[in-house]
């Protein structure tokens, strides 16, 4: 195991709040998190330190300009991917009054996970897990989570 510590959880307090943590858990699917996390500070600054609106209305345009931005780690679809799930923040928000009351929606963690897998682009069980764990929601041990072949 790498010496990664756990990382600082963080209390959202707006849609970007978890846009800017589901983001970091998209792209950290097959890259070092070292390198994810040297070029986090750019890629905060590259999507509007995650306004939700300002990324949800990115233009394709301004997509080909961040695939050559040495800021931010340049792959086209997980890029897209941050646009598309700030729109689908936006729209689960709207749907449950809350983005936190959809997380909380779910019976269980496992049936979190899969409807997060479905709804989010890069959001794998790993990244969904990271993702509940930072934002401070009820995640199994990282252990339990392991052995159950998740």
């Amino acid at each position: 195991m790498p010496d990664m510590q756990a990382p600082d959880q963080v209390v959202p307090r707006a849609l970007g709040d978890y846009l800017d943590v589901m983001s970091k858990a998209a792209f950290q699917a097959g890259i070092s998190w070292k390198v994810v996390e040297s070029k986090w500070p750019g890629t905060r600054e590259a999507f509007h330190n995650f306004d939700i609106e300002a990324v949800a209305s990115m233009s394709p345009p301004e997509i080909d300009e961040l695939v050559v931005d040495t800021r931010v780690i340049r792959n086209r679809k997980k890029l897209e991917a941050v646009v598309s799930n700030a729109e689908k923040l936006i729209d689960l928000q709207a749907k449950h009054g809350s983005f936190q009351t959809y997380l909380r929606s779910f019976p269980d963690f496992e049936t979190l996970v899969k409807n997060l897998r479905k709804e989010f682009n890069f959001l794998g069980n790993m990244g969904a897990y990271y993702f509940l764990h930072v934002i401070g929601e009820e995640v199994p041990s990282h252990e339990q989570w392991m052995r159950s072949g998740k």
